[in-house]
Parts: structure tokens; C-alpha cells; sequence
């Protein structure tokens, strides 16, 4: 494949329902190979990759785009127009881009069927089928358990083209990128190297520019203390008394000593040396402010949050009697009674498309908990849902509206951003439901895929609240370290012939 890139030329964008740009004269160049494209939540990366694909266009500048690029959203809802395509087509090349990412033929019939994870699959495996000389994937290893992660990351590492990766997940970016953008409205930033090393990298230049801004604070202060004030005050004096000195007014029309001794003063500028010091003082105020002006290092917001000391007064939460659930047409999970105290902190693990999702909607239907003490935050949010949550979220009252807003703040998302737009990224919906049930003090917290889509201190936020969490809490995650922090009983779900099987199991 020839070379590809992408180039923005002085790009700016703002949608239409925003009070100030989202990107302001935005220049970067993106090569061929991969290039990390990482910031909080709500921060633009989704916007930057459909402007870097075509498919959405710059407000000014332009973006110079070398041949076919394909985009791949973080929702997969739908599959891609090329997908029935893909898996029909007969040809040696395609069975291996099917067998190596583990999509079956039958997948367009039962899509609704599939997990989030066999979707992802799916849907990068189509594109790479086609070849693009530009491909931007958000968040490709979303929802995948580790054995897909790998499949997900070694098909990405052979592309050839231009990529760009929307990833929370380190790893992965460190594995396949030589450069990242850290986007931080209006701007972004285009570091070389691996993730890790660009973070480390700015977090090196913000200590370095905090150590420059404190010197100059500290010079600024010094001008402005009590000595200089006295200083600056006898100053003027004196360069008052110096213009007095100057003038002829004061001075008999025949005292012509008097006045040649003037004229001399005036041509040496003796008396107006004061006077001089004066402007130099004001000269070195002025710049001290115009480098702190410069200087100027973004704020850095608070972060954690807390989960009330909300307890169901019950025996259980809910019991679960052994049984199966049907999955799809043929399968079945089976499972144990399952039981789970007010205060029990559950895992729930196993490969895609084991029942997980289904298990948990099970348990869901047969909770009995009073209005309002559910707080359930699934893998998934489709547009029109995340539309009605943020209505309902700016029709709260001003003290409920505060309230989830700050918890939200505390997560590393804006509230501002949130307050303008009427479809919120995936992290930043995740993060107002979360908010929204924390706000009820909830009895049970139950969240599918807790730290997808999360930005990495939201993550770190996130653990360190529920660590402590007084009510239940039931999480289904890939994520081990995770769990492993947070949970102390784990439920596992392991394929068998004709479905799943569940099993309580230790952690190790």
C-alpha cells in the first residue's frame, strides 16, 4: 500500500449547540502506522476521528485525507453496510480475516443476539477486509475478554496504513502507536513514542511549566511588595519634584543664573533620572504580567467521589433459585441458587457470549428493592436513550442538578460541556447514570463493563469510590485487576456443549 496520512490544516469545529469551539486552528499530521488519539471524557476524540475520516467537515481550515478511510464508532447497533458482504464472500483472503477474528456466517441473522464483543469483532474485521488507507477505530477492545483482546490486537498490528486509535486501554496503545494526541480543548497536543512515554512527557512539561509560573509569581511579588511601593511612592515624589525644579515659572524674569542653571539640568537629565526609574519599574511589572500571562497552567480539578452509607436492612438483596436461561434459540446458561447479602461485593466473568448480560437482566426482573435503590449503569446506551437521560438530567431541580453535576466533575468530566450538548460521549452517559443513582443512595449498584469508555482517572476515581461502598454492588467486567480490588465473591461462567455453565470460584 502506497504511503497515507492525514493532515489538519489550522482546523477549528464547533456544533452548533456549543457557545465556544471544541477545536480552535488545530494543525497535525498523521503518518502512516498508528497514532494514539487519548483525553478525558467529552474532550472531542470521537469529533476529531469522523473529521480526520470525512464524515464530518472542519467549521475552518481543511484535512487533507490520502485515499479510502474508514471509520468504526464505538457503538456497534448496527452493523457495517459491508458486513453481509464480508461474510459471504468465498474467497481464500476473506476466510482468513473471518477465522483470524472468529466471526461465524450466521452472524448478520442473529446480530441482536451477539454480545458487544462478537459485534466489535465483527465490525473491525470488516473493515480491515476492505483495505482502507485510513482506518480510525474508537475503542476497539471494548467488551472483549482477553483471548479477543489479542485476536483484536494482532489484526491491528498488521495493518499498513494510516490509523488512528480512540483506546483507553494502555496496553494497546503502547503496543501499537510511535505517537499520540492529547486532545485538551481547544487544543491538542502531538507527542512521539508509546502512550506511556508521551504521558510521561506531559506530565513532565506541566511540572516544568508550574516551577516557571511559581519564579515568575515569586518576581511579580517582589515588584509589587511594601518596599517598592515606598519605593515607587518616593519615586513620584521626587519626579514631581523634579518637573517643579524644571520649570521657569517659579523663577524672576531677571534671575537669569537661575534659569541657565535649568537649561543646564534639562540637557543632562539629571533631575529627570527619577522619573526614569519610575518607567522602569512599571516596564518590569508589565512584563512579569505578560509572562505569567504565558505561563498559565490549566487547572487541575478534584477528583474522587463517594457512594452514601445506603444498606438494605433485608437478609438478601435477591435469591436467584438454580435453573437455566435460554441464550439465543438453542443455548442455555445454567447455573446454581445465587444469593447475595446487602452488602455483597459480586464478580461476574467469563468469555463473550457466555450470559453474562443475560444473567444480569435475569437478576434484575426478579429484584424486589424499593423505587429509586437501583443504580444500573448497562454496557450500552443507544443515542435516542442517551438523548432522554441528559433531558431528564437539565429538567432537575437546581439542588439535584448541582449534585450530579458535581459527582460527575469529580469523575473528569465538565459539566459545562454536558450542559450544551444533547447526546453525551459513552463515558460521560455512564458517568450521569452512575451519578443519577449515587445521588438516591442506592441499595444495589449493578454496572455491565464498569470501566468501558472511561477515561483513566474516571477509572481510578471509580475503583477508589466503590472500594469502600456500603451497599451491594454486582460488576461484570474483563477487567481482573479491577474486579479482583472490588469484589469479594466471583461468580464464573464457562462454556459447554449447548450453552454455559456458572460456578462460584475463589480469586487467586
Amino acid at each position: 500500500m502506497s504511503p497515507s496520512s492525514v493532515v489538519f490544516h489550522g482546523l477549528s469545529f464547533r456544533y452548533d449547540t456549543a457557545s465556544a469551539p471544541l477545536f480552535e486552528n488545530l494543525s497535525a499530521h498523521f503518518t502512516q502506522g498508528w497514532t494514539g488519539v487519548v483525553g478525558a471524557n467529552g474532550a472531542g476524540k470521537t469529533t476529531l476521528l469522523r473529521l480526520a475520516t470525512g464524515a464530518l467537515a472542519p467549521t475552518e481550515g481543511r484535512v487533507d485525507i490520502s485515499g479510502h478511510a474508514i471509520y468504526c464508532a464505538q457503538r456497534t447497533d448496527e452493523p457495517q453496510a459491508a458486513f453481509v458482504q464480508f461474510v459471504q464472500a468465498r474467497d481464500a483472503e476473506t476466510a482468513q480475516w473471518r477465522a483470524r477474528l472468529g466471526v461465524a456466517k450466521d452472524w448478520p441473522e442473529r446480530w441482536d443476539t451477539l454480545s458487544h464483543g462478537e459485534r466489535k469483532r465483527a465490525q473491525i474485521a470488516t473493515a480491515l477486509w476492505q483495505r482502507p488507507h485510513v482506518l480510525a477505530i474508537d475503542e476497539p477492545t471494548n467488551h472483549v475478554d482477553a483471548e479477543a483482546r489479542a485476536l483484536i490486537a494482532d489484526a491491528l498490528q498488521a495493518f499498513d496504513g494510516c490509523g488512528l486509535l480512540v483506546s483507553h486501554d494502555r496496553d494497546l496503545l503502547d503496543a501499537l502507536c510511535s505517537q499520540c494526541l492529547f486532545v485538551d480543548p481547544p487544543t491538542a497536543t502531538m507527542r512521539p513514542g508509546t502512550y506511556t512515554a508521551g504521558a510521561d512527557q506531559a506530565a513532565r512539561e506541566r511540572q516544568q511549566a508550574v516551577r516557571q509560573r511559581k519564579a515568575v509569581k515569586h518576581r511579580h511579588a517582589g515588584l509589587l511588595s511594601a518596599d517598592y511601593f515606598a519605593s515607587e511612592a518616593g519615586r513620584k515624589e521626587a519626579a514631581s519634584h523634579a518637573d517643579r525644579m524644571r520649570s521657569k515659572r517659579r523663577i524672576g524674569r531677571k534671575d537669569h543664573d537661575a534659569k541657565e542653571k535649568i537649561d543646564r539640568a534639562r540637557i543632562t537629565g539629571k533631575d529627570a533620572r527619577a522619573g526614569r526609574l519610575l518607567r522602569q519599574l512599571a516596564g518590569r511589572l508589565g512584563q512579569t504580567e505578560a509572562e505569567l500571562h504565558e505561563t498559565k497552567v490549566k487547572k487541575e480539578h478534584e477528583l474522587g467521589i463517594w457512594i452514601p452509607s445506603a444498606r438494605s436492612k433485608r437478609d438478601f438483596l435477591f435469591t436467584l433459585d438454580a435453573g437455566e436461561i435460554t441464550l439465543g434459540t438453542a443455548r442455555r446458561l445454567r447455573f446454581p441458587t445465587l444469593c447475595m447479602p446487602p452488602d455483597g461485593h459480586v464478580a461476574i466473568t467469563g468469555p463473550n457470549g457466555s450470559g453474562k448480560s443475560t444473567l444480569v437482566a435475569a437478576i434484575i426482573e426478579r429484584l424486589k428493592l424499593p423505587e429509586g435503590r437501583l443504580t444500573y449503569v448497562p454496557q450500552e446506551v443507544d443515542l435516542e436513550s442517551s438523548r432522554c437521560i441528559a433531558e431528564r438530567v437539565l429538567a432537575l431541580g437546581h439542588d439535584d442538578l448541582a449534585r450530579v453535576m458535581t459527582i460527575v466533575s469529580r469523575l473528569n468530566s465538565r459539566p459545562e460541556r454536558l450542559m450544551e450538548t444533547d447526546a453525551p460521549s459513552h463515558g460521560e452517559i455512564r458517568k450521569i447514570l452512575l451519578a443519577l443513582g449515587i445521588a438516591r443512595e442506592p441499595h444495589l449498584i449493578v454496572m455491565d463493563e464498569p470501566t468501558n469508555h472511561m477515561d483513566l482517572p474516571s477509572t481510578e476515581c471509580l475503583e477508589s469510590a466503590l472500594e469502600g461502598c456500603p451497599c451491594g454492588l454486582l460488576l461484570v467486567s474483563h477487567d481482573m485487576r479491577f474486579l479482583k480490588r472490588l469484589t469479594t465473591v466471583r461468580w464464573h461462567i464457562e462454556s459447554e456443549e449447548g450453552g454455559s455453565r456458572l460456578t462460584e470460584r475463589a480469586w487467586r
